[in-house]
């Protein structure tokens, strides 16, 4: 009889231990969480236009109507930009955060039962088809990385005129692709920190175009300061020492490399 109730102790015993450790597991899980910053998502919109009015017409769209209306929504900062060095110029790129995937994939109908959004935007969103204000519009929506999760914008001294660089890598497959971000984590960011770059934002596709991707934004002060800081970044040992890596093997995880070249328009929050 002793020895039965021996065991039932035993049992309750080990029975509250696994409860009470289970508890205190949670209760760390749950503050390691609060303590991390929330991940953004993305939405990258490129407008492509035709030289002439569109430019002029969708530069205000973007300026007066589109950045106002995501501002009263608390979306932002919002980076506006023209390409100057890619291909098929003209074109507009509009980068959009936000921490919910559901308002950036419903944010067009959203902005149509906005009286003042329309009100602005009436050029440019009613545009007739004998004279449209844009030839095609393509948006990519995107994960912000673990590592790097939410848009930097670069310190802006007043007068000054910056560089952004947009460049996107394609894998060949889902694997590599999951290997080229695991790379940042494991070390590019601190490379690309010790060679004085500004990083502004790290994407993971989760839809768009010529997928599996990762689309990632830097800052510089001038096309001199891109050049000297990407010498530093690949003569880097460290930089050496990571793509060495068999795991890493950059010609094997890089399928393509988009590289853009792009100014900020004068309505950019980035």
């Amino acid at each position: 009889m002793l020895l039965a109730e021996v065991a039932l102790d035993r049992r309750r015993f080990l029975s509250a231990s696994l409860v009470t450790s289970a508890v205190a597991l949670t209760h760390e899980t749950s503050a390691q969480a609060a303590a991390a910053p929330a991940r953004e998502y993305y939405q990258l919109r490129r407008y492509l236009l035709q030289s002439g009015p569109q430019n002029g017409l969708t530069e205000h769209y973007i300026g007066d109507a589109l950045i106002p209306a995501l501002s009263r929504r608390s979306m932002g900062p919002v980076g506006a930009f023209r390409l100057d060095i890619g291909p098929e110029t003209p074109a507009y790129y509009v980068l959009i955060p936000s921490h919910s995937v559901e308002e950036l994939v419903t944010l067009d109908l959203a902005l149509g039962k906005d009286a003042e959004f329309l009100k602005a935007a009436e050029p440019f969103w009613n545009a007739p088809a004998t004279a449209p204000a844009f030839m095609r519009t393509e948006s990519t929506l995107l994960a912000a990385f673990a590592g790097w999760s939410r848009v930097t914008p670069p310190p802006m001294a007043a007068g000054t005129k910056r560089v952004y660089q947009l460049r996107t890598y394609e894998s060949p497959s889902y694997g590599d692709h999951v290997r080229k971000v695991e790379m940042f984590h494991a070390g590019e960011f601190d490379i690309f920190k010790a060679a004085g770059f500004h990083n502004v934002f790290f994407g993971d596709t989760l839809i768009g175009a010529r997928m599996p991707s990762l689309t990632y934004m830097l800052s510089f002060n001038d096309l001199a300061e891109l050049n000297a800081h990407w010498a530093a970044f690949s003569g880097n040992p460290d930089w050496k020492k990571l793509s060495a890596d068999p795991k890493y093997a950059y010609e094997s995880i890089v399928s393509n490399i988009t590289n853009l070249i792009l100014s900020p328009l004068p309505s950019s929050q980035i």
